[in-house]
């Protein structure tokens, strides 16, 4: 009777740990996103792969050179969650997320450029 008492307990506590860990989520809460293109950018846009947190070797080409009022794609070929921005502010691509294409946009000036979640992330827009 002990073996049978004991043996419903513990289905009961292996069905309980098993409802409860399918809500948990060990990941930390990320920044709000917004929706970034994935589609191919049109015909003619400049595209700049965004290669990861390396620096000033983040971005490919760079610098990239893109003439004022010609469209400007970053394609992200990273694993994670990237957003570039022009350092003046002229030009923020959202968040672009990974194998994802930003929206393209017609750049105003050439200018640097850098990721704001990764600081550290640099390129350059040379004009033409």
């Amino acid at each position: 009777m002990r073996q049978i008492v004991f043996s419903a307990m513990l289905a009961a506590a292996v069905l309980a740990v098993s409802a409860c860990s399918g809500s948990y989520s060990s990941s930390s809460p990320s920044a709000p996103s917004t929706p970034s293109a994935s589609s191919n950018p049109p015909a003619g846009a400049v595209v700049i792969d965004v290669v990861g947190d390396r620096g000033a070797l983040s971005f490919s080409p760079n610098p990239a050179t893109v003439p004022a009022g010609r469209m400007v794609s970053w394609h992200n070929v990273d694993s994670i969650v990237h957003r570039v921005v022009l350092n003046d502010g002229e030009l923020d691509t959202g968040n672009i997320a990974a194998g994802a294409f930003s929206p393209a946009m017609p750049l105003v000036a050439p200018g640097p450029y850098h990721c704001t979640i990764h600081p550290g992330m640099v390129g350059t827009i040379a004009g033409q």
